[in-house]
């Protein structure tokens, strides 16, 4: 960096960029000393409004209506990308160009050669770092499991059985977005599947092929809106409607290189569920469950007990589990936390690699998004092949 401090920006200020924008906020408050300052300069947005409204609540220095100007300005280091991942490509491309880390949002882009050209174009550039933001990787609670998994004590994975449930898209009055176009797996499947395929293979490992893949349209056309949308939020509709190219609803079944198998579904029409991501793992000696809706808990059995009081025990995640001690301001056993607390530990991941220093997990690189891209392609071509086994292309973090 060519100055005593590390400056900030994010392109996009819709409901994932306010996230990024907090969470880059917050991160030097978490963990020990030895961060380099972090300045907020700027927050970048077509829709002037959002950008200068996400500037002024998340204390950023200005608000600009295009990334180039966040490009060309020598006092920004890291710039996160938060659009439709249709733009990704044009903005992390000229973003390294212009000698910017990136750490661009999932799905990572909307074609795999797309994604393989960014990947180049980050390959060229080995003097920064580049990310994508699979944020559920810092649940502490998820991460606990992970631990758990790794070191053996659960034994061997037979079976991981993930759902993504969400109703942003059981309303046929909800106004139509970039979010319906695209084409088969890039609904549900790119938006919210993208996470839970991640998470199946950061607990269980790389999975090796995909089958009986079923995509599902139910609400086949929405209306423009008159007005800006932001997030999944309602607004002013017009007479004009325009058909829905994507799905709402993907389930499929998955192998992993170890052999245990995964059941998966991910739907943005799962009425009265606003955020309902959840698993299980079933291995030779344990099982363990984690539901988002208590984000800061999770289940877990072994054949250690015995008797009238075997089966499932809560365990309140604390001081002891991964990200907590030092990454909240009161980090004491059953505080809690949530879903905005993990855009913080991710900005602090990604802040530190751009500063050498790599004491918390990095964030996935590039070549991680790509190959999350091959594995979503590969169960999209399942289902348009009557659900056939696919094979994943070998990929090794």
């Amino acid at each position: 960096m060519p100055h005593d401090h590390i400056g900030v920006a994010v392109v996009g200020a819709g409901m994932a960029g306010r996230s990024h924008a907090a969470g880059y906020r917050s991160a030097t408050t978490t963990y020990d000393a030895g961060l380099p300052d972090v300045r907020l300069v700027a927050i970048a947005d077509v829709n002037e409004h959002f950008a200068e409204e996400t500037a002024r609540r998340f204390g950023y220095e200005r608000a600009e209506t295009s990334w180039q100007v966040v490009a060309e300005d020598p006092d920004i280091d890291v710039v996160s990308v938060v659009v439709a991942n249709h733009l990704h490509r044009e903005i992390a491309e000229g973003l390294l160009a212009a000698g910017k880390h990136v750490l661009c949002e999932k799905p990572f882009a909307p074609t795999i050669a797309e994604a393989a050209a960014m990947v180049a174009a980050a390959k060229a550039r080995p003097d920064l770092q580049t990310g994508v933001g699979f944020t559920f990787r810092r649940s502490p609670a998820i991460s606990a499991v992970k631990r758990l998994l790794d070191d053996g004590s659960m034994g061997r994975p037979i079976h991981f059985n993930g759902h993504y449930w969400c109703d942003y898209g059981a309303d046929a009055s909800g106004p139509m977005s970039w979010r319906y176009k695209g084409g088969p797996g890039s609904g549900a499947l790119a938006d919210i599947g993208s996470h839970l395929v991640d998470l199946a293979e950061f607990l269980c490992g790389p999975i090796r092929s995909v089958r009986g893949s079923i995509l599902s349209t139910f609400i086949t056309e929405r209306a423009l809106p008159l007005g800006t949308a932001i997030g999944h939020a309602a607004t002013t509709l017009s007479d004009e409607r325009e058909p829905v190219e994507n799905e709402d609803l993907v389930t499929f079944t998955a192998t992993f290189e170890s052999g245990a198998t995964a059941t998966m579904s991910a739907s943005r029409v799962a009425l009265g569920l606003a955020n309902s991501l959840g698993f299980e793992v079933f291995t030779e000696n344990a099982a363990a469950t984690f539901d988002l809706l208590r984000a800061s808990e999770f289940r877990f059995m072994d054949r250690s007990v015995q008797g009238v009081t075997k089966g499932y025990r809560q365990v309140a995640v604390g001081p002891e589990h991964p990200y907590l001690t030092g990454g909240l301001p009161m980090d004491f056993p059953g505080v809690g936390y949530g879903q905005n607390d993990l855009f913080v530990f991710q900005a602090r991941a990604f802040l530190e690699q751009v500063a050498g220093l790599d004491r918390l997990p990095r964030v996935p690189s590039f070549e991680h998004g790509l190959h999350n891209l091959r594995l979503l392609a590969a169960i999209t071509e399942s289902a348009l092949n009557g659900g056939a086994e696919v094979k994943v292309p070998s990929y090794t973090p």
